[in-house]
């Protein structure tokens, strides 16, 4: 029974990765398939009611209307930026800058994700920052890949660090000082973190570039490489003094200004013409400001809502919707609809809009237009949410098993003990990628993690790190991120693909992070 036990908590992990990767069905059809099979083995085998599976189910329809709601406010606020003309503007800004698509890839691909990761976390990095790179001429599938890849290493920090303060400070029953943990976590990505941008621009200049070749990528790889240094040594300093609300923060917007003032200076150096690189007049810094007034002003509300210092965060969290004891089941579930990033968006849309007549019309010709093209996301996110939901809840049936999760987690204990300083990154990976969240992976394995380790007689507070850097590579794979980047920037059916392209990091990634532990 052990082995149907164990192949049956495989399934949801396994089926998704073969339907998307190998048999490259597209997200919606694999995500029903996933969602059908998971719930029918966790009532033949983990005998969990039917009733409960319902619940489940209503629950994950919950939560994906969180998920949508972010990706509609992520479009609404686009369209509106393309119809007054600012994203082009935005765009410019960029090549005024540097013209080369490898610099312009480390700025928004990798730093301004980052930083928004930071501040705000919960799929509004890639929501941003794609649709920027297509601007910007990166191909759609280009722009999503290399989005996702980046939305990894900033996640250990992300959000004002809720993945440190909420997943393994409440994960866990030993009082051990959190600070130590992310400084711990910080001190592992010293030597992993720096090659996350390497890979990123690999990939961009050999199969996404118009040149596809390797002599295309050596000469921006010092770029590349002193962008990831600079940035991990940064978010090192600032878990080390400052603890682990802002490393992510910091380090992406320290990172970035260098950044761009090198750019700058190298510009001046090389041109004195008033004409951009891209052979259009430059902006005046006015007209720029202008353009980037909605973003910034994005930026200061999701700063301000997350800030645990200021009064905002608590009054906003204190309105919830509540769904209490789904179907009579011992599931419920909570909405926080005025902390969602999603109505952020919405309240800077609503701030920018002409003041006169033709406000409403022009409202609802942007939610009109921004509700056409989240319906495939909404039927993907209909089925992949609840099957991870089911996945989750599988502890509440009648055979006594703990939920698949916590079984799988127990099983590799058992058997990979001697191993777990590798084990121990890809269970947090696994966590991310079913629940879509490195906080929730946080939560659901921190306490097994420190189990393990006296177990094993390693150091809790290594394990724990191991478990957040784990995490962080599995929200590259995660199903629900890839659905909601590719409706921001309108890709269909390319989910396999870009699961293919962004599999191989978060694996090399989890390698470089379980080697670099055995230093420590």
């Amino acid at each position: 029974m052990s082995a149907l036990y164990l192949l049956t908590a495989l399934f949801p992990v396994l089926s998704i990765l073969f339907l998307l990767a190998v048999l490259q069905l597209s997200a919606r059809l694999a995500m029903a398939i996933g969602l059908a099979g998971t719930a029918l083995l966790a009532a033949l085998v983990w005998r969990v009611q039917w009733l409960q599976l319902a619940a489940a189910v209503l629950e994950g329809w919950v939560i994906a209307c969180s998920v949508l709601w972010i990706v509609f406010g992520a479009m609404l606020l686009l369209h509106q930026l393309q119809q007054q003309g600012r994203f082009d503007l935005i765009r410019q800004s960029f090549c005024q800058l540097t013209a080369d698509p490898r610099q312009q890839l480390l700025l928004v691909g990798f730093l301004l994700v980052a930083f928004l990761e930071g501040v705000a976390g919960f799929g509004t990095p890639a929501a941003i920052a794609a649709p920027l790179l297509v601007s910007l001429g990166f191909q759609p599938l280009a722009a999503v890949t290399l989005a996702l890849i980046a939305d990894s290493v900033p996640v250990s920090f992300g959000a004002i660090g809720t993945p440190v303060l909420v997943g393994i400070a409440q994960g866990i029953d030993t009082p051990l000082a959190v600070q130590d943990i992310a400084v711990q976590a910080a001190s592992i990505d010293l030597l992993a973190a720096p090659w996350i941008p390497v890979y990123m621009l690999a990939l961009y200049c050999r199969f996404f570039s118009a040149e596809k070749s390797w002599r295309y990528f050596w000469p921006a790889l010092p770029w590349a490489l002193c962008c990831g240094v600079i940035y991990a040594l940064s978010a090192w300093l600032a878990a080390r003094w400052l603890g682990p609300e802002f490393p992510t923060v910091l380090a992406a917007l320290s990172t970035m200004v260098l950044l761009a003032v090198i750019l700058k200076l190298r510009q001046q150096r090389h041109t004195t013409a008033n004409v951009s690189m891209n052979g259009a007049v430059n902006s005046t810094a006015r007209q720029l400001i202008a353009a980037w007034l909605p973003y910034l002003c994005l930026i200061s509300l999701l700063v301000l809502s997350r800030l645990p210092e200021l009064p905002v965060k608590n009054w906003l969290q204190s309105y919830q919707w509540q769904f209490d004891a789904l179907l009579g089941s011992a599931i419920s579930t909570s909405l926080q609809p005025l902390y969602l990033p999603g109505t952020l968006f919405v309240l800077t849309v609503l701030l920018f809009l002409p003041k006169n007549r033709s406000a409403a019309p022009q409202l609802l010709a942007l939610c009109r237009q921004s509700l056409q093209k989240i319906g495939p996301a909404a039927l993907t996110l209909a089925s992949a949410v609840p099957m991870v939901r089911v996945f989750i809840h599988s502890d509440l049936n009648q055979s006594g098993l703990p939920a698949m999760p916590v079984y799988l987690a127990d099983w590799a204990a058992g058997h990979l003990q001697q191993l777990w300083l590798w084990c121990a990154p890809v269970l947090g990976a696994l966590g991310s990628f079913i629940a879509g969240s490195a906080t929730f992976s946080n939560l659901m394995f921190a306490q097994l993690q420190l189990e393990v380790a006296a177990q094993a007689g390693v150091a809790p507070q290594l394990v724990l790190a191991l478990q957040m850097l784990g995490a962080n590579a599995g929200n590259m794979i995660c199903v629900v991120n890839i659905v909601a980047a590719c409706a921001v920037v309108k890709l269909q059916q390319q989910e396999g693909k870009i699961l293919r392209y962004t599999l191989l990091p978060m694996l090399l990634y989890l390698l470089l992070v379980g080697t670099a532990s055995h230093w420590f």
